[in-house]
């Protein structure tokens, strides 16, 4: 039979049914269902089967059923808009090929998704930020992370591990949310010392992510296993991290594939470099604010730049000060004893762990000052960004040492690998100490909350350069070189820091008499 031309010339397909059976149907019919031929057959074998079965429904029983719906048909991987007019005589059935719209409202869907996502996990991240602000240990920190993940509805659970440098091992801190079976099986397999994604991400030290648990095979097999159980599908493993130290890690399970997105991956990963600088700053407030303290001295071994450079030069370097590090590394002042200044100096230069040295001040053909900036693989680096307080330092071959206080429950095992060689920095000496408030001390705390960070670091350098000495070891324009700054932004932050220093002074001590 047939079809009208201007039905057989249609931008839609078009089939006409008597009896259940295909009588007519056009081209574009043929090329939705992929068919060569379809007259005289049954019109639910025409179709391909779908999930819902909704054509053949229509046509069962002793009438047609009016109907329109869509649906996916696996076999030709396409979605179908098919709509069933029944007439007096015959049925026709109109289907239109609706992939793109579909494939184009899924993109939109999942694009929305992903957008609600995402804010409602900054959302979730500030708050967790908010509640650093008033933690004051590492308990604290790693906690409120934990709690405030764990207890969203975006994730099913989250925990927290501190990383123990000295047995290079990871401590379950706690868990919060749903812990199934699966969190007990990451438990186990964290104390085994296998290849979870936590133990993978504090030892390349950057953040791993599982977006299919169970079918990963560098998981353990049993966390596999427990993950399908629970319905887990994917895992963000963050470090805690801050420059030479990692203290711990951030497991958040999730029970989609699509929960970590680039966005929310981008905001856990500023989640973990905060969290590494809060654990890193209490720290050093509690020692700062410790009345008793650790003093430790370790002896220091070959793999110290300087130590290498004291013995190679047949001289003693002692440190004078240093100014804190930051991006570009730490500054040192070191005084130079029983070998020409300069001649050491170019042998700091030469070091791969130094740069920016330079001659201070000269006194004789034996001593004087020298200033180079060294790199975080150095041990005084690691030092002080594992928390300590450097007093002193002497680099002197074999009998070279470094002095530094720290907290009373520092780990000091642990400080003692992050300065060795092959092993451990041996300790030379320890004593826990009292420190009493004085007022030089409660001077230099009202100063350093006075000055900016850049204004202090300024003054620090200015003065360790000599360049307040009469005849001066440094000019202005090198002291602003060695800063990378112009001289007249250094003259203005040293204007500035100074008359906050004179400030703090008078403040403190004037009597009121005039």
């Amino acid at each position: 039979m047939r079809m009208e031309r201007r039905l057989a010339e249609a931008p839609i397909g078009i089939i006409t049914v008597r009896d259940g059976t295909v009588r007519a149907w056009n081209e574009s019919a043929a090329d939705v269902l992929g068919a060569d031929t379809a007259v005289g057959e049954p019109v639910t074998d025409v179709f391909p089967r779908s999930v819902e079965r909704s054509l053949p429904r229509a046509f069962d029983g002793t009438t047609v059923s009016d109907a329109a719906f869509e649906e996916y048909y696996p076999s030709i991987d396409r979605w179908l808009s098919v709509s069933v007019v029944p007439g007096d005589d015959e049925t026709t059935v109109y289907v239109t090929d609706v992939t793109e719209e579909k494939d184009n409202e899924r993109t939109i869907d999942r694009l929305r998704a992903e957008a609600e996502r995402a804010e409602t996990v900054d959302t979730l991240i500030a708050d967790v930020l908010e509640g650093l602000v008033g933690a004051t240990s590492q308990d604290a920190i790693m906690g409120t992370i934990r709690d405030r993940l764990g207890g969203s509805d975006q994730y099913r659970f989250a925990w927290t591990g501190e990383y123990v440098a000295d047995s290079d091992e990871l401590a379950v801190g706690g868990v919060a949310g749903e812990r199934g079976e699966l969190f007990p099986a990451v438990r186990e397999a964290v104390e085994e010392g296998l290849a979870t994604p936590e133990r993978r991400a504090v030892e390349q030290r950057r953040p791993t992510l599982i977006r299919s648990l169970s079918e990963n095979a560098s998981v353990p097999e049993a966390v596999r296993a427990a993950g399908f159980a629970d319905g887990v599908q994917s895992v963000f493993a963050l470090p805690l991290v801050y420059d030479a130290s990692v203290y711990g890690v951030v497991g958040v399970y999730a029970g989609t594939e699509a929960a970590f997105s680039d966005h929310v991956q981008s905001s856990f990963e500023v989640l973990g470099e905060l969290a590494g600088y809060a654990i890193n700053a209490t720290r050093n407030r509690q020692l700062l604010f410790a009345d008793t303290v650790t003093e430790v001295s370790f002896g220091l071994a070959g793999n110290s730049p300087l130590v290498r450079v004291s013995s190679t030069c047949d001289a003693e370097l002692t440190l004078d000060g240093i100014v804190a590090p930051d991006d570009v590394g730490l500054t040192c002042f070191l005084t130079v004893s029983g070998a020409d200044p300069e001649s050491v100096l170019g042998s700091v230069e030469a070091l791969p762990a130094a740069r920016d040295g330079r001659l201070i001040r000269r006194s004789d053909a034996e001593r004087g000052r020298i200033q180079a900036t060294l790199s975080e693989t150095v041990p005084l680096v690691a030092a002080i960004n594992h928390g300590a307080t450097i007093r002193t330092a002497v680099f002197d071959g074999d009998d070279s040492r470094l002095v530094v206080e720290l907290p009373p429950e520092a780990n000091v095992r642990r400080l003692a690998n992050l300065l060795g060689d092959d092993g451990p920095a041996p300790v030379l000496a320890r004593r826990d100490r009292t420190r009493s408030p004085t007022t030089k001390q409660e001077f230099r705390t009202d100063l350093n909350e006075r000055l900016t960070d850049r204004q202090a670091t300024v003054l620090r350098t200015a003065y360790l350069a000599d360049y307040f000495t009469s005849p001066r070891g440094s000019t202005a324009e090198e002291v602003a070189t060695s800063l990378g700054i112009t001289g007249s932004t250094l003259l203005y932050h040293l204007r500035a820091s100074q008359r906050k220093l004179l400030d703090a002074f008078y403040d403190e001590h004037d009597d009121g008499s005039g």
